[in-house]
């Protein structure tokens, strides 16, 4: 096996290289894989622009991976040299409450595989095998690399309960909002509608299942909403986390409806109308990642096809040009863009 081994430095957007690291050797119970496809994600851009409440600079991306079995060490050996896996990179600690419980997404030592530790925007990287899931055989590499993504929309959808016949908002278009829109639809939503600023964004919208797609600048969009949906939103998910859409948010959902917080929220407050919040009965509920159970689904939708790679992969990049994926990321016309690593 080649020694070389290339992983992506984020010092800032307009400081993005690649280092030369030695290629690691797998722990007990680790897995050395070799990256083939890697997203970069909303999470990374923000970052690199310094705007990440919960990333530091400088960082190591690279949380959205499918990769190649190279190696295992002990305890990991029931996954063979040559399988294809995805990553579920929210590394916990087992042992709080919400590991307890299950809820490990919001574990209290919760680190974030690529981005409080280095990750897989490399050659070649190790990571605990109890972190991997198994490619499907048929599932392509570009599928599996929306598997993460659609995770976590698929993680909130499930916050609300039963989604059949209910109605649904959907503020913002860019890569989890699209992957809401499915996830809802799949989930039995009755009415869809989405928002963004962008045609082409609310076009594909369209595509994933809304009703309906609206400007989200639009002087009327609550009374537009409201029409296609025939009435307030049982469920509005907020995947864009700042003040205006959080306003939209609490006009749009109806008395004793949910609003989801998907989109990473600037740092500091965001003012809201808690006297509506309180007079309306709105529930306003925050959604972290996921667990192994939304990845399984997540699998699931993709291998059915629902979610075609065109519809929301709009770019792919060589790692060596890692920073022109991230400057391409940062585009309003990109959905995602991903990064190909070819094998050394």
């Amino acid at each position: 096996m080649s020694q070389r081994n290339r992983r992506v430095l984020v010092r800032a957007i307009d400081d993005i290289s690649i280092e030369e690291v030695p290629v690691p050797r797998p722990g007990d119970n680790e897995l050395l894989i070799r990256s083939t496809v890697i997203g970069v994600c909303g999470s990374d851009t923000h970052a690199a622009l310094g705007r990440h409440p919960f990333i530091d600079l400088p960082y190591r991306p690279g949380h959205e991976v499918v990769g190649v079995v190279v190696a295992a060490g002990e305890g990991a050996e029931d996954f063979a040299p040559g399988t294809r896996v995805i990553i579920e990179p929210n590394l916990y600690c087992g042992q709080c409450a919400q590991c307890r419980s299950g809820r490990y997404n919001i574990c209290r030592e919760l680190k974030v595989f690529g981005c409080q530790t280095p990750g897989g925007m490399a050659d070649f990287f190790t990571i605990p095998v109890d972190r991997v899931h198994r490619v499907p055989e048929a599932m392509s590499d570009l599928q599996a690399a929306l598997v993460e993504p659609l995770a976590t929309p698929v993680h909130a959808v499930a916050k609300t309960g039963d989604l059949t016949g209910r109605t649904v908002a959907v503020l913002g278009a860019g890569p989890i909002g699209l992957l809401v829109v499915a996830a809802a639809r799949h989930a039995g939503a009755a009415r869809i509608v989405a928002t963004d600023l962008l045609e082409t964004k609310r076009e594909r919208a369209v595509r994933l299942g809304a009703d309906s797609a609206l400007p989200a600048d639009a002087a009327d969009l609550v009374a537009q909403a409201h029409a296609v949906l025939d009435g307030p939103a049982d469920v509005v998910f907020d995947c864009v986390a700042r003040e205006q859409s959080m306003a939209q948010a609490i006009d749009l959902v109806a008395k004793g409806g949910r609003v989801i917080v998907v989109g990473v929220g600037a740092p500091g407050p965001t003012p809201i109308r808690l006297d509506l919040v309180q007079d309306r009965e709105i529930r306003i509920e925050g959604t972290l990642m996921y667990t192994s159970d939304d990845y399984r689904t997540a699998l699931d939708l993709i291998a059915s096809g629902s979610i075609g790679t065109d519809a929301i992969i709009t770019a792919t990049y060589p790692l060596e040009d890692a920073a022109q994926a991230f400057a391409a990321s940062l585009q309003p016309e990109h959905v995602k863009v991903l990064i190909t690593v070819t094998a050394p």
